[in-house]
C-alpha cells in the first residue's frame, strides 16, 4: 500500500533530498479528517502540495523501498537520483507550469495462472516520483468517499478482507453469488469518463491536466512508441486510485438498492439469496458497466453457488456445524 505523507528522513547524500530546494511553499497542510496534505491556497493548489518538500521526501522513499525496474529511459533508481539533481527545479517548473509531458510507459507483460499475459506500464522513476507525490495529496482527500465495500488498493484494507466480507455474507445465508469479470478492465478504461468522474472529486485544474497527460503518455512497445487513448496502464502509483474512481460509481449504485458485495479492484462478488435476485442484479451490472464503456467476460461470469466459487485465490465452504469457512483454491485465479 502506498505510504503516508510525512515528514521522512532522507538518507545521507541522497540526491532526491534537495529535490523541492527551491521552493518556496511550506509543507503541506492537515487534513481534518486525515491528518494529511489538503489543498494550499493560490493558483497551484493540489499539485503545490503534492511539489513540496516534505511530500517528495516521503514519495521518494516509497519509490526507493519498491525498487521498481527502469523505464524507458534506461534509469534506475540511484542514477534518477544523480539525474535529479541537476534536472528537478526544470522539472518542478514545468509541473507547475503544465507544461511537463511524462515519458511514455515501457511494456512488459507478466504470466497469468490461467496461461493469458496481464500487461504492465513501467513509468520512468522520475514519473513515478511525481505520481507517488500526486497520489499522497489525493488519496486522503478522496479515499474516505469510497464504498465501505471496497478493499483494493486502499490504506488499511487488504484482499483477505473482502474474503472475510464475501464469507460473512454466504453464512448470514445469502448462498448465490453473482460473479462479473471485466474484461482487460486496466486497458479499456475510458479516459475521458475517468476525468470527468475525477473533476466531480477533485476539481483541480493543474492535477487533472496532469493526470490527463499520465493517460495520453504512450507505451513503449518492442522500441516503437505506441499512442494510447484508452486505458490506465498497470505499473504507476495513481493507476489503483483512478480504478477506486471509476468504480466506486458502481459500487454506490449497488449500496443504493442495498445489495451486499465485496470488491477488490476489479475484483468482485455480489451475494443474493437467489438464482432469479442473481439474474437481475446481473442484468443490472450490464447497464451500470456499458454506460461506463466497460465489457464483461461473459466466459468467466457466472451466476453461481458461493460455495467453491473462486474469489482472490480464496474458495468457500461449509465445515461442521455449518460455519462457513475459507480455503485457498486449487487454481487461484
Amino acid at each position: 500500500m502506498p505510504g503516508q505523507p510525512g515528514r521522512a528522513s532522507v538518507a545521507s547524500g541522497e540526491a532526491v533530498s534537495d529535490l523541492a530546494s527551491d521552493e518556496a511553499c511550506g509543507p503541506p497542510l492537515e487534513h481534518p479528517r486525515t491528518g494529511l496534505a489538503k489543498p494550499t491556497t493560490g493558483t497551484g493548489g493540489l499539485l503545490e502540495a503534492a511539489l513540496t518538500r516534505q511530500n517528495l521526501q516521503a514519495a521518494w522513499k516509497r519509490v526507493k523501498a519498491n525498487k521498481g525496474a527502469a523505464g524507458v529511459d534506461g534509469l534506475d533508481i540511484e542514477q534518477t537520483a544523480r539525474m535529479l539533481q541537476t534536472s528537478w527545479p526544470d522539472i518542478r517548473q514545468a509541473l507547475l507550469a503544465g507544461s511537463y509531458r511524462p515519458s511514455p510507459v515501457r511494456k512488459v507483460l507478466i504470466p497469468k495462472p490461467d496461461g493469458s499475459q496481464r500487461e504492465l506500464g513501467i513509468p520512468t522513476a522520475t514519473d513515478r516520483l511525481i505520481q507517488q507525490a500526486l497520489l499522497q495529496v489525493l488519496q486522503p482527500l478522496i479515499d474516505p468517499t469510497f464504498s465501505e465495500h471496497s478493499h483494493g488498493f486502499r490504506p488499511g484494507r487488504r484482499a483477505h478482507d473482502a474474503v472475510k466480507a464475501a464469507r460473512a455474507y454466504v453464512q448470514s445465508g445469502k448462498r448465490v453469488v453473482v460473479d462479473v469479470d471485466l474484461a482487460k478492465f486496466f486497458d479499456r478504461v475510458n479516459d475521458d469518463i475517468l476525468i470527468d468522474r475525477r473533476r466531480k472529486r477533485i476539481d483541480d485544474a493543474g492535477v487533472i491536466r496532469l493526470i490527463r497527460a499520465y493517460l495520453n503518455a504512450g507505451i513503449m512497445d518492442g522500441g516503437v512508441v505506441v499512442d494510447r487513448h484508452l486505458g490506465t496502464p498497470q505499473g504507476g502509483p495513481l493507476s489503483p486510485l483512478l480504478a477506486n474512481v471509476l468504480l466506486d460509481e458502481v459500487d454506490k449504485a449497488l449500496e443504493a438498492r442495498g445489495y451486499s458485495f465485496a470488491r477488490y479492484a476489479d475484483d468482485c462478488l455480489r451475494d443474493v439469496c437467489s438464482k432469479k435476485a442473481g439474474e437481475r442484479v446481473m442484468t443490472y451490472l450490464r447497464k451500470l458497466y456499458t454506460g461506463l464503456k466497460l465489457q464483461i467476460n461473459e466466459a468467466k461470469s457466472a451466476v453461481a453457488n458461493a460455495l467453491g466459487r473462486k474469489f482472490l485465490g480464496y474458495a468457500l465452504w461449509v465445515a461442521k456445524g455449518r460455519e462457513v469457512k475459507c480455503k485457498v483454491a486449487q487454481k487461484p485465479l
